[in-house]
């Protein structure tokens, strides 16, 4: 049932448990058919449940975890920081920033942002069910978010989509967007701040004519005093269904990249400006 999100009839489970899930709204019924569908959908990662939209994510506030959310806990994982505090921008499950914190990345509790109330909804059930410290937050990647960090991680989406489901489109040419604003906001926080940080960001790239879009979109970003990064190609072709569709008809591939940037703190001047 929630594995694959199957149809199933309610004497299967136990009567207690099977009135749990409708007044969780956990599941609803088929109409005329007798049967119920589950609403949500659990995966495992490094042993942890993770509750998620059930199949197929079709609607706007859909809370997706897939193949993309194993890459980027892994690259995740394989950086060795320590941080006060981490957000996880568009956290969607919850599992980059719970990941982190099971770790014992950040000596604060985690701080989950979405703009997206579900999303967040699920989150706090899987931190619950991680055992891990995290707060919620509904925000437009930084705006909604209070305070000082140094550790800034985020999966956010990447791909255009004409439903412009809030988990899957990233707006922009080809779905760099929400990459390029992450990225561009992120510096501009850790710059004004008095220790600076660190940028963990897992996105796609459509690369065309050979160029990678994402990246050159934020080669001035990156090129700012005190910006130092590292940029890999983690997957070089996802997704690669997307490439019949119109909006992709001059892109060669889409690459699953991995942007590392560690941010100084701007100093005297400079970092007033920021402030002002």
């Amino acid at each position: 049932m929630f594995g694959w999100s199957r149809p199933f009839e309610p004497g299967v489970l136990p009567a207690q448990l099977f009135e749990v899930m409708r007044a969780a709204d956990a599941c609803e019924p088929i109409r005329g058919t007798g049967l119920w569908r589950p609403c949500l959908r659990f995966s495992t990662l490094d042993g942890l449940l993770f509750a998620h939209s059930a199949f197929p994510t079709t609607e706007q506030d859909a809370v997706f975890f897939g193949p993309d959310s194993y890459r980027f806990v892994r690259a995740i994982k394989k950086v060795a920081l320590t941080a006060r505090r981490v957000v996880d921008i568009g956290c969607g499950s919850g599992v980059g920033g719970i990941a982190l914190a099971k770790r014992g990345v950040g000596a604060a509790p985690v701080l989950l942002a979405d703009v997206n109330p579900e999303a967040l909804r699920l989150a706090r059930v899987n931190a619950e069910l991680a055992g891990v410290r995290a707060e919620t937050v509904q925000s437009d990647v930084l705006r909604g978010v209070q305070g000082e960090f140094d550790l800034v991680i985020a999966n956010p989406p990447y791909l255009k989509d004409d439903a412009r489901r809030v988990y899957r489109d990233g707006g922009g040419e080809y779905g760099e967007d929400l990459a390029v604003r992450i990225t561009r906001e992120t510096i501009e926080r850790l710059r004004a701040t008095p220790m600076g940080g660190h940028l963990l960001l897992y996105t796609g790239a459509a690369i065309v004519d050979g160029r990678d879009t994402f990246l050159h979109a934020v080669s001035s970003e990156l090129a700012q005093p005190g910006v130092h990064y590292s940029y890999e190609e983690l997957d070089p072709d996802v997704f690669a269904d997307e490439l019949q569709r119109p909006a992709y008809t001059h892109v060669e591939r889409i690459a699953a990249v991995f942007l590392r940037a560690h941010v100084a703190p701007a100093t005297g001047r400079s970092r007033a400006r920021l402030l002002a």
